[in-house]
């Protein structure tokens, strides 16, 4: 069995096959641990869901537009930030409702995922605290981390950032550092390569480091039916 790491979905069910079957990846052997955000952006948030419940071994993460998206699947909530940020898109996938599978998916899914030493969460950690002194607006929302390991990848002075062997992130782009697959600095792994917009999706295997890329997302879907 080989697991892979995948970056932010956005709802690019294309570009997420894509990267699946470049990697000839198993649906019933293979692991695949999502660092979250399969919702909001691109039009297939259900294609999408959809074909990560094909996959028998798979490790979902919440990210912080599937906490959105639950908002409005299970309290009907329509926050306006979220409509403008692929929400729209995500209902219009859904013009019966979300069903009760996918609303189990994402309501399970945990805020960070833990093993061999290797940490997986969507937005990031205070690597001063423990795991349990943080929350939801730290593993969904913050960038601290994200840019503490910018700077010091831009600086070619890596640092290591608390005794995980790995930490693997998304929620902030590296498109726009020109960026298009994952990129480590110290011991940070950026897996969201601005799938969500003008860049690709990537998905690695944890262990050997094999690199999957999508073409560029915003290629395969028409224009004006992403969220810019």
């Amino acid at each position: 069995m080989r697991t892979f790491v995948i970056g932010d979905i956005h709802g690019a069910a294309k570009a997420l096959s894509q990267c699946l079957e470049r990697a000839s990846f198993n649906m019933e052997e293979d692991e695949l641990i999502c660092l979250g955000d399969v919702c909001d952006g691109w039009p297939e948030t259900n294609r999408s869901i959809e074909i990560l419940l094909q996959v028998k071994n798979l490790i979902m993460v919440l990210g912080n537009h599937d906490q959105m998206t639950l908002n409005w699947a299970r309290k009907g909530i329509l926050d306006d930030v979220w409509l403008s940020q692929g929400g729209r898109q995500t209902m219009d996938s859904y013009p019966d409702g979300m069903p009760s599978s996918h609303i189990k998916l994402l309501s399970e899914a945990p805020f960070y995922h833990l093993r061999e030493n290797k940490l997986f969460v969507h937005a990031g950690i205070n690597p001063r605290k423990t795991l349990d002194e943080q929350g939801p607006e730290i593993f969904l929302w913050n960038r601290d981390l994200f840019y503490e390991a910018l700077d010091g990848k831009r600086r070619e002075q890596p640092v290591i950032y608390s005794d995980y062997d790995e930490i693997y992130i998304g929620h902030t782009p590296i498109h726009q550092y020109g960026w298009l697959e994952p990129v480590l600095s110290g011991n940070v792994w950026f897996m969201d390569t601005g799938a969500a917009w003008q860049g690709t999706l990537s998905m690695m295997d944890i262990h050997t480091k094999e690199r999957v890329i999508s073409d560029p997302v915003m290629d395969m879907y028409p224009p004006g039916s992403g969220r810019f």
